[in-house]
């Protein structure tokens, strides 16, 4: 018995189309990470991509459990002195509502060249369309 390993020229990606109105954060951006990935596939290699493309629809409805909404912190730092700069869901909904997501599934993949590959097949619209009608993506029901 051999040990199959996927050849990326073999992949056969699909499109599929989340909607987030009304969802809880977490539970889209690891389904969102889950089909980036592959991992929803039988023929996963963890060295490959074998993952499909997500478009994320009505990201500025997604919901955040609890008081996340105004307790959670997101920051970042220049690396200048003063340079940290603090933010909560609010104010990032308020500024730019796709973050929210794409910061959420970022958080789910890896960390490397593979990883941010996969990332780039991630589409995230805060409203209800998007410009990939042509690829005649599937609806992922969460």
């Amino acid at each position: 018995m051999k040990t199959f390993s996927a050849k990326p020229h073999e992949v056969e990606r699909k499109w599929h189309v989340i909607d987030a109105k009304g969802k809880v954060l977490g539970k889209v951006a690891v389904e969102a990470a889950r089909l980036l990935r592959g991992k929803n596939k039988p023929i996963f290699t963890s060295h490959v991509d074998t993952g499909d493309f997500v478009i994320v629809i009505n990201a500025d409805q997604v919901v955040l459990t609890g008081t996340k909404e105004t307790d959670k912190v997101y920051t970042r730092f220049s690396g200048y002195v003063g340079g940290k700069k603090v933010e909560t869901p609010r104010k990032v909904r308020e500024r730019r509502p796709v973050l929210l997501v794409e910061r959420a599934v970022w958080g789910m993949i890896p960390k490397t060249r593979l990883g941010r590959t996969q990332f780039g097949k991630l589409k995230v619209y805060a409203g209800e369309t998007h410009p990939h009608e042509a690829q005649q993506p599937a609806v992922y029901e969460i």
